[in-house]
């Protein structure tokens, strides 16, 4: 992260500059050359995608206030700074002085106090005992195997209670599973709320406890939240609420809270996610109202709609109690034991349509875990990659390079060892794919969706929590990690602004910025909107030719354009310009078919005794029949859309610009949603494009190229083909054996049920130009 960066950054810049100004040459180039300058371009867009595990940087923590690293030494030398102007204050010194020195320290409070780990750790084992006593007390419930669900809800609100600490309960049902076409980004006001119908079971109920801050007034908070099934606890959510509670139970007591702290125990029986959605969307709108029951606006208290006896507590403990904005928000759950050498701490952050908290979240995370306790901190990886041959045989010839260029300068080495090239590219690959997709991969998705940072810590024992030792020292070391992160939020003034929010990671220590991906990015649709203009600047050039050897000069009337004539004497003959609105109208056509298409899977999933490979393979169907008859019939209205199969026939290439034109707009809106998607439907969708020609003229090329044509369209073809690419990407991975065509109904059915716009850009975008190329490969 120095000077050989910043070089290779530079070199970047200028190749970029240069390729664009290659590419503008090529407006009265040939097509050869049009086309072999945009598939250099397109392989340096795929180069530097593999050399982003190498441009990576080092993790660190951007807001001061966050720095971990100021330890005990830093708090030594401040209090001896005190003691100095102590000494000054008794006269002998200025009073100017006196005044400064007042100014720095006002009311004898020491800044340093509040900074995070300015101090040891006060999680203590008198803490840990607290939590094997929880546990104990949970297993002692889960042994018995009541089947109510209502003792261990009772159980956690007891303890909490015990706190100290505020405590109420938060009722509610899941919301049912429907599509709302027209508020595909909104959220449903009663999604999640208690309905009386009559039919439905008993609601969930979420256990809140909060600390108000002695420090603090308020206006701020910290959650914690634990997913638990009270029907059926396991041994890992009994865990995962011994640890909260001890935790919990050590913040009541510390006097250098700023932020309130809530812990939300969350129902999961109805699933985790839910849980903290309804939660939060009464706590960030309490003017609900819901048709089963009254919601007071003045107290912002439920009504009871059940009887005293359903209630997990004989209490009145309905009010729903808030605390200050949320700060930060931290998910505990302890998963089964990973077998490994250390304890191990797994850091998820991906949260919808890809977004990503603010990066010295997992910054301080990573850093107390590491440097701290001494845990192992992972996040995901894609397997396959790891074990790839190809991958690293990329890798050793990256690292060969290096090794040369350093051997000339000791400033040019950049590469990174092969097996570090691997992982990166796995860990990448990885971040990509989550964020491409759009759906969280925890609770902590829950909160981003409200512009909170959050993260979920999935923390697993490297062996069985049996033995009383290895227990306890898990859960000190787990507090305490805890506890520092707690600390350090509890430092910030304002929310997390100084880092970054747009970033991959290739390691749990080192991330590609915003200004790093979005080089590869731009060198893989920058051949899009230049590709399309040459083509019809070369057709129209072409056009006007061939007018003017239609024309008979000797027998044009003054009164008369060239083209005029030319269309006497030609009727297939028309201007550039009506080309291009003739294949418009098709692109238009084509997106309007999409745009029906998109909804079938919503529709087909409304079907009883419906199995997924055959809502696919009616799916094929009905697009298919709408696509020919939506065709046929409206290219026989010539009143609507006119001259559609003369343009589709004779103006391919224009057709061509047309579609090209419209991908690197839909690229481009979808960069500004979703980078991650728009990244990887760029590597399927430019090529596909870029070599996509007309069958009848492959066949007249040199042998050579007409091969590389070929092959290049019908692998692009089945790759750009959505269920084709999401089917084959899914063999490779997890073998073949285990895929059917229903998989990929039901990984669409997954997007729009949770609103990604993924699922937008697959039926909006990236089908239709496959169409489109379609059409333009079969062009006679």
């Amino acid at each position: 992260s120095g000077s050989p960066y910043s070089s290779i950054f530079s070199s970047l810049s200028r190749s970029l500059s240069l390729f664009l100004l290659l590419l503008f040459d090529c407006f009265c180039s040939s097509d050869t050359q049009l086309w072999e300058t945009s598939l250099v371009c397109c392989l340096a867009g795929f180069i530097a995608i593999l050399l982003l595990p190498v441009l990576a940087k080092n993790t660190y923590i951007s807001e001061n206030a966050l720095m971990p690293d100021s330890t005990n030494q830093r708090a030594v030398e401040e209090r001896k700074k005190t003691r100095k102007e102590r000494k000054k204050s008794d006269g002998h010194q200025r009073g100017g002085r006196r005044k400064s020195a007042s100014h720095r320290q006002p009311e004898g409070i020491t800044p340093l106090a509040l900074i995070p780990c300015s101090a040891n750790p006060v999680f203590s084992y008198q803490d840990v005992t607290e939590a094997n006593k929880f546990i104990a007390e949970l297993l002692h419930w889960k042994s018995k195997k009541f089947g109510s669900g209502i003792d261990v809800p009772r159980l956690v609100a007891k303890y909490m209670t015990s706190t100290g600490s505020d405590v109420y309960h938060h009722r509610f049902q899941p919301s049912k599973k429907e599509f709302h076409p027209l508020q595909f980004f909104s959220r449903s006001s009663c999604s999640g709320m208690v309905h009386d119908d009559g039919n439905s079971s008993s609601p969930a109920v979420n256990i809140v406890g909060v600390i108000r801050a002695p420090q603090g007034d308020g206006k701020e908070s910290i959650v914690l939240v634990t997913p638990y099934n009270p029907e059926a606890i396991s041994v890992t959510d009994a865990f995962s609420l011994g640890l909260a509670f001890s935790i919990f139970s050590h913040l009541s007591q510390v006097s250098w809270l700023a932020k309130d702290v809530v812990w939300l125990a969350a129902d999961s029986r109805y699933g985790e996610y839910t849980s903290v959605a309804s939660w939060l969307r009464v706590y960030y709108d309490p003017y609900l109202l819901c048709n089963s029951g009254d919601y007071t606006k003045s107290t912002g208290t439920y009504i009871s709609l059940e009887r005293a006896e359903e209630s997990p507590e004989e209490v009145n403990s309905e009010a729903f109690r808030r605390a200050g904005a949320i700060a930060a928000a931290l998910v505990i759950k302890i998963a089964n034991a990973s077998q490994s050498v250390k304890d191990t701490v797994q850091i998820l952050a991906e949260a919808s349509n890809g977004q990503m908290p603010n990066l010295d979240l997992i910054n301080v995370v990573h850093y107390l875990a590491v440097h701290r306790q001494g845990l192992d901190v992972k996040i995901g990886t894609v397997s396959s990659l790891v074990k790839s041959i190809w991958l690293k045989m990329v890798g050793d010839l990256f690292e060969w390079v290096s090794e040369t260029a350093g051997s000339v300068n000791p400033q040019w080495k950049f590469a990174i060892p092969a097996s570090d090239f691997l992982e990166g590219t796995a860990t990448l690959a990885s971040s990509m794919y989550q964020q491409a997709l759009g759906i969280p991969t925890g609770l902590h998705g829950a909160f981003r969706d409200y512009q909170v940072d959050a993260v979920t810590l999935e923390i697993s024992p490297k062996t069985s929590l049996d033995n009383d030792m290895l227990r306890t020292a898990f859960i000190l070391k787990m507090g305490r990690l805890v506890e520092g992160t707690i600390r350090s939020v509890n430092n910030l003034l304002e929310k997390f602004h100084q880092s970054f929010f747009l970033y991959l990671l290739t390691a749990p220590n080192r991330f590609v910025s915003v200004g790093i991906y979005m080089i590869p990015f731009m060198l893989l649709i920058l051949p899009l909107p230049v590709l399309a203009a040459a083509l019809y600047l070369g057709k129209s050039s072409s056009d006007f030719s061939n007018a003017a050897n239609l024309v008979d000069y000797s027998k044009v009337n003054k009164k008369q354009s060239l083209s005029q004539h030319a269309h006497d004497l030609d009727p297939s003959f028309s201007l550039p310009s009506w080309q291009w609105v003739n294949a418009v109208k098709i692109v238009l056509l084509v997106h309007a078919w999409a745009a029906i298409v998109s909804v079938l899977p919503c529709l087909l999933d409304q079907l009883p005794n419906r199995a997924p490979t055959t809502s696919f393979f009616v799916w094929i169907v009905l697009s298919t029949l709408l696509l020919l008859s939506t065709w046929y019939s409206c290219s026989t209205c010539q009143g609507l859309v006119g001259g559609l199969q003369e343009a589709c026939c004779n103006n391919w290439a224009v057709l061509k610009a047309a579609t090209v034109g419209f991908a690197s707009i839909g690229l481009g809106l979808m960069s500004v949603i979703n980078f991650a998607t728009a990244q990887i439907g760029a590597m399927l969708l430019v090529p596909m494009c870029l070599f996509v020609h007309p069958i009848k003229h492959i066949c007249k090329a040199v042998k050579m190229r007409a091969a590389i044509l070929i092959i290049s369209n019908l692998v692009f073809g089945v790759l750009g083909f959505p269920p084709a690419a999401f089917l084959l990407l899914k063999g490779m991975s997890e073998g073949f054996s285990n895929v059917t065509p229903g998989d990929f109904v039901d990984w669409v059915e997954t997007l729009w049920s949770w609103n990604s716009a993924t699922y937008l850009y697959i039926f909006l975008v990236q089908l239709p130009c496959w169409v489109l190329c379609l059409f333009i490969l079969l062009h006679r």
